[in-house]
């Protein structure tokens, strides 16, 4: 089978979003989201692809974390159940709603997301401190249903959260990635019964982005052993800079599409 272009465009989507969000604990969804939305895939489309990519590339993710004992077991437990519950009311609503009505609101929230990364790489760190257990659960729902609904922000809204809050980083990010599998594969399962349901309104041509499905995973899997050596060697602000500039400057394409017609 010969492969297209989009293919490997999106292969190396899937490997620039691992690199950060191996080394931020945050970003592949919201990067991969917004190339896809930028190239006029509906929301509903763009969550279900990214998510089925990061079956594979949390689950690498996961494993990678586990074996260096970078995840808080107490803090995971409480994350994974909540998370998974949010993706799937998240899923359920992106299901049940026209995507040309969704659109502005996904590319509003983007950009808010971009805005707030911007933000995370200026912000002080506070002294590190035990996350506070009646913060986690509620935190897991609203990180999981705006990740299904958005296409990516579990990172950005739990493990920002959860740093700026005082929690130690490693852990933060370990037990984060770690339960992002979860909630990735309930969100995809979502998807899947709202297809073979008929729930799902836009389900039509979804597998028209198979090859684009393919490149965020290959790209995604090529990066995981990658993100160590850039986490580093390269400031995490630098990274959170650039990522928030792409993800509004991305975001403020969509919008002049959605306003021009384009």
């Amino acid at each position: 089978m010969r492969l297209s272009v989009d293919f490997f465009l999106f292969a190396a989507v899937g490997f620039l979003a691992q690199i950060v969000d191996g080394a931020l604990g945050m970003a592949y969804g919201v990067i991969s989201s917004t190339v896809l939305l930028a190239f006029g895939v509906p929301p509903s489309h763009a969550s279900a692809s990214v998510h089925a990519a990061e079956m594979f590339t949390t689950g690498a993710s996961a494993a990678s974390h586990i074996g260096h004992r970078n995840v808080d077991w107490n803090l995971f437990w409480r994350l994974v159940p909540a998370g998974v519950l949010g993706g799937c009311i998240g899923a359920y609503v992106l299901t049940s709603v026209d995507g040309d009505v969704l659109r502005p609101f996904v590319t509003a929230y983007l950009t808010v997301m971009g805005l707030y990364i911007l933000y995370r790489a200026f912000r002080q760190r506070r002294k590190t401190v035990e996350p506070h257990g009646a913060v986690v659960a509620p935190l897991g729902v609203a990180g999981g249903f705006v990740d299904a609904v958005g296409g990516g922000g579990w990172g950005p809204v739990v493990t920002s959260t959860l740093i700026g809050t005082g929690g130690a980083p490693r852990y933060v990010i370990g037990s984060v990635n770690a339960a992002e599998f979860f909630v990735a594969t309930a969100v995809s399962a979502s998807f899947l019964i709202a297809l073979l349901t008929g729930n799902w309104r836009e389900a039509g041509g979804i597998l028209d982005h198979a090859e684009a499905v393919a490149g965020l995973i290959v790209g995604g899997l090529l990066a995981a052993p990658i993100a160590g050596f850039v986490v580093r060697h390269v400031k995490t602000q630098v990274l959170m800079v650039v990522v928030g500039v792409l993800v509004i400057g991305l975001a403020g394409y969509q919008t002049w599409q959605l306003f021009t017609g384009a």
